[in-house]
């Protein structure tokens, strides 16, 4: 989103200097810009924009955007090495100008790549970033899914489908939202959910292919439901949540069997998420067993920090 006097400045600055190598393009969020002061950046080569950096800024501090779960340098499939370098390169060297001393960067995934992607993992090395945090993300691999369900979890989709309970897939996020979603949270954590209402409404109608709800009803009643982010690859449970009696009635289990097994089983992978806490310091044993329990097994997101400074130690990596 750009007011008219930023729009016709950039685009002087790129009638102008349409030889640079790398131009930067502050892109100003609307979402979230209510808790961050945002300051992602677009990379251009040219007039072509070959990278993506979504990032928030606070004093001298620049952040892999701390509202988005997944985040860092997300590049154009055909970048190779060198441009990834001159890439990070450049984007360091503006951030030092702009007054910013140190980067904090998180790895996306490797599973949320669509094809081999870790250049950036070892730039970071080149660097000399250091990984002061690091999640667990609990996925399931298709091509490796196991054929039978833990005992555990057979028994809750049994009592599920003696109870009759029902999954439906809604584009309405409310009930879930104002009967099992925030009230657990408030209950349990005395916490709100990251997205409001309103900007999980917003979010659908940017991305309503991405974005899908699916509750479960007991007796016409919502008792479960989880919010999933659709990748091409990939199906996230940002939300997972559920009524006080999710063990005597078995709903997630008989929601997330339904999902991994019937509603995604095309894709590549089922990412359930972390069940990390305190920065990554500690795990959730029960929420971790439950996961794995279905299948899933570890993959991890590393986070790095350094100074912006370091990008002359990226000047002798290629001979």
């Amino acid at each position: 989103k750009y007011n008219t006097e930023y729009k016709q400045l950039w685009n002087a600055f790129i009638s102008e200097a349409k030889n640079a190598t790398f131009l930067f393009q502050r892109e100003f969020m609307e979402y979230h810009s209510d808790r961050f002061v945002d300051y992602s950046l677009l990379v251009f080569k040219g007039e072509t924009l070959v990278a993506v950096i979504p990032a928030n800024r606070n004093e001298e501090t620049f952040y892999s955007h701390q509202g988005l779960t997944y985040g860092g340098l997300v590049i154009k499939e055909s970048l190779k090495l060198k441009d990834i370098l001159e890439v990070l390169k450049s984007s360091l060297q503006f951030l030092e100008a702009e007054g910013i001393k140190t980067c904090n960067i998180k790895l996306l995934p490797s599973i949320y790549t669509t094809a081999p992607s870790e250049a950036l993992d070892y730039l970071l090395f080149i660097l000399k970033g250091d990984l002061y945090r690091k999640d667990v993300l609990s996925v399931i691999d298709y091509n490796a899914v196991p054929k039978t369900l833990s005992k555990v979890r057979k028994r809750g989709i049994k009592r599920a489908e003696q109870q009759g309970l029902v999954v439906k897939e809604e584009t309405d996020f409310k009930a879930f939202w104002n009967t099992v979603l925030i009230p657990n949270l408030e209950q349990r954590f005395n916490k709100k959910p990251v997205h409001s209402l309103s900007e999980i409404e917003n979010l659908y109608q940017q991305f309503p292919k991405q974005i899908r709800q699916f509750n479960v009803y007991y007796n016409d009643t919502i008792v479960a439901g989880t919010t999933i982010f659709e990748t091409k690859k990939v199906a996230h449970a940002q939300y997972i949540s559920a009524t006080e009696n999710k063990q005597e009635l078995g709903s997630l289990d008989f929601l997330f069997h339904h999902l991994i097994h019937t509603v995604f089983n095309h894709k590549h992978y089922f990412d359930f998420g972390i069940s990390n806490e305190n920065q990554g310091q500690n795990i959730n044993e029960g929420l971790l067993y439950w996961k794995e329990s279905f299948g899933a097994r570890t993959i991890t997101q590393d986070f790095y920090s350094f100074n912006t400074a370091n990008h002359n130690l990226l000047d002798a990596v290629l001979l």
